[in-house]
């Protein structure tokens, strides 16, 4: 089989996996049923069954892939249409992130801590809440795994997002910019589309956080791994 052919393959049934869970998760609003959860396991459980190596997979796998760039550019506009409101809750916003930045930084380094693990998975967990490119240079900068902190964002981002409603829930927290702010902060990319899907000043105010804790983790990763290890 041809490279175009197998690319093509992954495409398609990548695509076609994303829109029978998404059709799955419009009737069944539930955690589990997120297309990028149940999605992930489908397509993992394919691989598996018919013997298809990542590599394989990536080579369609990477088509879409180059378009989360795109996807996160998009993400500026309904930014831009609650420019008024964000402008009014910047403060707020700011010290939002930067509480959940540190949380998520300190939480990684002391549950690696616990658990004896060796020094590259620590620094290869530290940036596990900010999104993949981001990750990956914090990591790579630290002596960490870039191939490993990408995994630990998409758990982050995957976890965040399914426990999310039952954290919300549990602490009584019902405005989009709570919201917004502990998706965006906590989960990246894979939170702030879950927040989008419920209202557009939640996914905008979810967007900020991701890009200011992005920029936060970069900062203090290194000076918690000195104060804490």
């Amino acid at each position: 089989m041809t490279s175009f052919m197998i690319g093509f393959l992954s495409v398609v049934g990548t695509l076609v996996v994303y829109m029978l869970t998404w059709q799955l998760h419009k009737k069944i609003v539930l955690p589990i049923t997120l297309p990028i959860f149940l999605g992930s396991i489908l397509i993992i459980a394919v691989l598996l069954i018919f013997n298809v190596s990542y590599d394989s997979y990536m080579v369609g796998g990477e088509w879409i892939n180059q378009l989360l760039g795109p996807a996160v550019v998009a993400l500026a506009y309904p930014l831009y249409q609650q420019r008024h409101i964000l402008k009014e809750l910047l403060i707020p916003v700011l010290f939002g992130t930067l509480a959940g930045a540190v949380v998520g930084v300190v939480t990684g380094i002391v549950l690696a801590m616990w658990s004896h693990v060796d020094d590259y998975i620590v620094y290869s967990l530290i940036p596990k809440s900010v999104t993949t490119p981001v990750s990956m240079a914090i990591a790579d900068s630290m002596g960490g795994v870039t191939s490993l902190a990408a995994v630990f964002v998409i758990v982050a981002g995957i976890g965040g997002t399914i426990l999310s409603p039952f954290v919300f829930k549990l602490f009584r927290i019902n405005h989009a910019i709570g919201r917004g702010v502990g998706l965006g902060s906590a989960s990246h990319a894979v939170g702030t589309a879950n927040a989008m899907e419920r209202s557009q000043l939640e996914g905008s105010v979810s967007t900020v956080a991701m890009v200011l804790s992005a920029v936060v983790v970069s900062f203090i990763s290194p000076a918690m791994v000195f104060m804490i290890m």
